[in-house]
């Protein structure tokens, strides 16, 4: 009873907050006006409002892209598996087009020997022999020909000279002829006896069998004239299928030496004119099939692009003749700064992923649909500290794209507008 008696009638918090509370009121003291403090946030609001109404903004994106050369640089790869035995250019050598780089050893080796080789060497002695069979009959052609020629020739010559015999021949029974009818007329007139006449007719018909005789032998000769002149044909036609068989099987075995050659070592030549950026192998290594041999960078007529992956999302709001900023890899853009670009083409289909696989800033994108776009370089060198730097195929870049441009306003409703599409109904087509 006592220590309930010991107790206070009040909690001790109620306690403490009347010993501590406030007797007066607080008064705050500004130096700056209240009509003051409510212009400037009146101002500030007004320049905010003016701002999202007045200012602009565009949407921007990072893309990658990388440089490349019309026409490209070029890599030489090996077409088989083999031995290199000798290079015939170094780094920095200006070739043409079709000149030879390496030599490729492709040659199989068994325990008698080269393969290849043995082939090649026999088809070498058909070769020669075929050649020298060619060679006889043309010259048999020729010796053969030349002896028909010789003895048409001399038929013909000797057929002109029976022909006159045969003309002369024809004029002397024409006379001989007339001459009987005279003798005929002499007879009835009493001018000369039987005999005579008789005599004179025999001399006519010996006279008409030597002119039969003449004109007999001037056929034969014709027959046998046309008789050389067709051998001659024959002849020729004979030599000239035997000449085409062997010439036939000639180039029938020059493509199997090209075969067996081309079995044995292959010459791998440059495909463009350029100078040799790098070469990947010596003489004496081994490369497999598609192994890298060497670079070739085109040097006449060479302009310069940068070829750019723009995502489809983006495609919308990009069109020729817009401008970009360029920022490359190997020049960072805090001391080098940015590098100006203007689109020039934009593809109207998306990429395959095996195009873009094809370079190095296009086997980086993730999965998705990106378009080709190349843009125009306007500076392809510059220098720093008297240092002459030049951009070269290959070249890495990151690089600004500017999209839509809108008002600030509309950036700031676009929330709002996003909801408003979410929660609408279906799109009615009017």
């Amino acid at each position: 009873m006592d220590n309930n008696k010991n107790k206070s009638l009040f909690r001790s918090d109620a306690l403490d907050y009347q010993r501590q509370k406030w007797t007066g009121k607080a008064l705050l003291i500004s130096k700056i006006p209240a009509s003051v403090i409510t212009g400037f946030c009146l101002l500030f609001l007004i320049v905010v409002i003016l701002a999202m109404v007045f200012f602009d903004y565009s949407r921007r994106i990072d893309v990658d892209g990388e440089v490349i050369t019309l026409p490209h640089a070029i890599n030489i790869n090996s077409p088989q598996q083999g031995y290199i035995t000798t290079t015939f250019v170094k780094v920095g050598d200006r070739v043409k087009k079709g000149d030879p780089l390496y030599e490729l050893d492709v040659a199989r080796i068994t325990s008698s020997g080269n393969v290849s080789s043995a082939a090649v060497e026999s088809i070498k002695i058909q070769t020669a022999n075929l050649h020298a069979m060619i060679a006889k009959l043309e010259s048999n052609k020729a010796s053969t020909l030349e002896n028909l020629q010789s003895q048409i020739d001399s038929y013909a010559k000797a057929h002109k000279e029976t022909e006159k015999m045969v003309n002369s021949a024809r004029e002397g029974v024409k006379k001989m002829n007339e001459s009987l009818n005279n003798y005929e007329k002499y007879l009835k007139k009493g001018l000369i006896t039987q005999d005579q006449l008789n005599y004179q007719r025999a001399q006519s018909l010996s006279q008409q069998s030597a002119y039969q005789a003449l004109n007999s032998q001037s056929i034969q000769e014709k027959i046998q004239l046309s008789q050389l002149r067709s051998d001659k044909f024959t002849r020729a036609a004979d030599f000239d299928n035997q000449i085409i068989q062997n010439k036939s099987q000639l180039s029938d075995l020059e493509r199997q030496l090209a075969e067996y050659k081309a079995n044995n070592s292959i010459i791998i030549s440059a495909k463009l004119d350029g100078i040799i950026e790098s070469l990947s192998v010596t003489p004496g290594q081994m490369v497999e099939t598609g192994a890298s041999l060497a670079q070739i960078k085109p040097v006449d007529n060479v302009h310069y692009f940068l070829l750019l992956w723009l995502p489809d999302n983006s495609l919308p709001y990009v069109k020729v003749q817009d401008g970009i900023n360029i920022r490359y890899n190997a020049f960072p853009a805090d001391k080098f700064g940015q590098f100006p670009g203007k689109i020039i083409s934009i593809s109207s289909v998306p990429a395959s992923p095996q195009e873009m696989s094809t370079y190095s800033s296009g086997a980086r994108q993730e999965k998705g649909s990106y378009y080709k776009v190349l843009v125009a370089i306007n500076d392809i060198e510059f220098s720093d500290k008297g240092k002459k730097l030049q951009i070269s195929g290959g070249l890495q870049a990151r690089v600004i794209v500017f999209l839509e441009k809108k008002p600030l306003y509309q950036w700031a409703i676009a929330p709002i507008n996003k909801i408003k599409n979410s929660v609408s109904g279906v799109v009615n087509d009017r």
